[in-house]
């Protein structure tokens, strides 16, 4: 009676590392999809993303004084390609007045009108939740809260820095994207 071949826990775990490597390391760095979201870019429009209004310009007239803020994405002037790829790409955007805002806040608004990634830095769920006497915007999850009017700061609850915000002009009476996101988006996983 022959004994049959039994591999160790170690040389089946040598095994599977060898096989790994075998892949070409080239094929890990092709994207899978040839269309990778891409961020909100300057002159890019910014558009409803709430149903009534899905896809439609925003305009400064279209946005009410100290109102919550409204779920929005960028869209390519040129080509009406949505920035929709992405969740991090999603903004809330409100009008309040000019005069109320920081300084730096005042820079990166127009005309009163901000925009901020509607991510929490906390853990990333969706910043959807306002609070009218204070202007914040807050967090369900865990309850963070954001002022609008000074740079998004964290102004309760456990998010580690600010909402990211995205810089805004009008021109020619259209809200449009000024530059990049003033932070990073999004939330870091601690380990």
């Amino acid at each position: 009676m022959s004994k049959k071949p039994t591999l160790s826990r170690r040389e089946v775990c040598r095994i599977g590392l060898v096989s790994g490597l075998a892949v070409p390391l080239g094929a890990l760095a092709q994207p899978q999809d040839d269309r990778a979201p891409q961020r909100p870019r300057r002159g890019d429009l910014l558009v409803f993303d709430d149903t009534a209004r899905r896809g439609q310009i925003i305009t400064p007239e279209s946005l009410e004084l100290d109102a919550q803020p409204v779920p929005a994405f960028a869209r390519d002037p040129l080509t009406g390609e949505l920035r929709d790829g992405s969740r991090l790409n999603r903004v809330m955007v409100m009008r309040t007045d000019p005069a109320g805002l920081s300084p730096a806040t005042a820079r990166s608004a127009a005309d009163g009108i901000i925009a901020y990634s509607a991510v929490c830095t906390h853990t990333g769920c969706d910043v959807t939740n306002w609070n009218p006497e204070n202007l914040w915007m807050a967090c369900p999850c865990h309850e963070s809260q954001f002022d609008v009017r000074d740079t998004g700061r964290v102004t309760g609850g456990p998010a580690p820095r600010p909402l990211a915000m995205l810089p805004l002009v009008i021109e020619d009476g259209q809200l449009k994207v000024a530059r990049a996101f003033t932070g990073r988006v999004g939330f870091q996983q601690e380990f």
